[in-house]
């Protein structure tokens, strides 16, 4: 991969040398926190674009996943201009116009600190399976499309992100075609991944794991349910050749979900109207445990934002019910901030997962408890989701006295717990006894004097988060 520098100051990005995390071109880590802002490029003007990029960029993230060709009307309904990305659906003859705007909004994305993870087209357009279709690429104009996306965005800081939710199976010498017109395009300049998904399959390696140009291992969780994401990213994480991992697409906030609730209701109406919609709680969820699975990062979603739904556009697609400029404001993508703050504080990319940590008092459903350690043994972070106690094993650790703190992840602060000798299996029991009451154990070695100041979240008052009770 190219080593030089983008032109408009962001460092490229390349695969560490243990293969696990995403570095800059410096070697520094790089945390992907990603929000799933499918519809971006199609449906905002300029001006809104702007706002919603400002946006994510005061809240911590650093990845923004947008299409080029969208799935709804992506190639039949015009952008904000007016404009179509084809002419005559041909992907071989690109729009100059509308490729103007896509400029537009990698350049915005790039002033602000952002990365833009950029999807050639959403899968229903070489794959239908379901969707609007129709299936426009093969092989031929694929690699043709490819190379013309490359060449134009060698110097733009993007990811590539190939394949938009789709199952590949019969279709991939034309994903082929398109990753390898890419790579030849851009020079290698850019990693490459896939966001492929079937039923029984959920990992870019189902599908392409003898590809070298497959450089990032994406999982699909789904955005319908509360998905074990500490199995799926494990799987990713033990895979072989190692690639580093994360989940792209995980259950939206403000979207109806598979509780055990959402289960019995769906299965009864045959319909989602009336069900508990997923909050900042189930989004947390899924984010502490795949990061503590061992995922180079984590994408945030929500049902509004991706589509970016208006009343005054069209009706509700997809169960939106929260004009966007709303739903940015929700608490779920402030929580991925502090997520990310509360990682960055320590060397994070040498955490190992470690579930043999919790000793005793492991739970089951929503109440799993996910451990990961540091590969020099000098700190460890255990997400509790419930209010449960569980038993430790802190035999392994490094220094002769550790220092334990609950660290409150809605509101970024710290609760000590106190300090101990490193040995045996000591018991700790979360402040409030809760379901929902999520906190994270942090154990440092003591000698080494890790931070534990509070982490603000821009943009929002302590007051507001202070009202829910936990």
């Amino acid at each position: 991969m190219a080593n030089d520098s983008h032109g408009t100051g962001l460092p490229r990005l390349k695969v560490s040398a243990n293969r696990r995390h995403i570095v800059t071109e410096d070697g520094r880590p790089f945390f992907w926190l990603g929000d799933t802002g499918w519809e971006l490029i199609h449906r905002l003007n300029r001006e809104d674009a702007t706002l919603y990029l400002e946006n994510r960029a005061a809240k911590g993230f650093t990845v923004i996943q947008a299409v080029i060709v969208s799935e709804w009307g992506g190639l039949e309904v015009p952008n904000a201009y007016g404009q179509c990305p084809f002419r005559r659906n041909d992907p071989t003859q690109p729009d100059e116009r509308y490729f103007e705007h896509v400029d537009f909004i990698v350049d915005r994305a790039a002033s602000l600190g952002l990365y833009t993870g950029l999807l050639p087209t959403w899968g229903d357009k070489v794959s239908k399976y379901w969707g609007e279709g129709p299936e426009i690429f093969n092989p031929k104009n694929a690699r043709v499309y490819g190379e013309f996306l490359g060449r134009r965005y060698r110097d733009k800081p993007v990811v590539w992100i190939s394949g938009g939710d789709r199952d590949p199976r019969g279709y991939e010498p034309t994903w082929i075609a398109l990753a390898r017109g890419l790579r030849k395009g851009d020079g290698g300049a850019h990693l490459i991944t896939g966001h492929w998904a079937a039923k029984e399959k959920r990992m870019s390696t189902d599908f392409f794991n003898d590809q070298d140009w497959l450089d990032v291992n994406m999982a699909y969780s789904g955005h319908r349910w509360i998905f074990p994401t500490y199995e799926l990213i494990g799987a990713g994480y033990r895979n072989k050749p190692v690639r580093p991992v994360l989940d792209p697409e995980p259950l939206y906030e403000n979207h109806p979900y598979i509780s055990a609730e959402g289960v019995a209701y769906h299965q009864r109406k045959k319909q989602w109207d009336g069900i508990t919609r997923a909050g900042a709680f189930q989004i947390r969820l899924g984010a502490y445990w795949a990061m503590l699975a061992g995922a180079c990062g984590h994408t945030y979603g929500c049902s509004d934002i991706w589509q970016f739904y208006d009343p005054a556009y069209r009706k509700a697609q997809y169960f939106s019910n929260v004009p966007w400029q709303t739903a940015i404001h929700f608490e779920g993508s402030y929580n991925m901030g502090v997520m990310r703050k509360l990682f960055e504080s320590r060397p994070w990319q040498t955490l190992i997962p470690d579930p043999a940590m919790v000793a005793r008092g492991q739970r089951r459903g929503e109440a799993h408890i996910q451990a990961a350690r540091a590969r020099d043994k000098t700190f460890a972070m255990a997400y509790f989701p419930w209010g449960v106690p569980a038993w430790i094993d802190l035999s392994s650790f490094s220094g002769r006295r550790m220092v334990a703190h609950w660290f409150h992840p809605r509101l970024g602060t710290w609760e000590k717990i106190g300090s101990f000798q490193a040995k045996g299996v000591k018991r700790f029991v979360p402040s409030v006894p809760e379901p929902q009451a999520d906190r994270v154990l942090v154990i440092d070695d003591e000698s080494r004097g890790f931070p534990v100041t509070e982490i603000s979240i821009p943009g929002v008052p302590r007051t507001v988060l202070e009202q829910w009770p936990y």
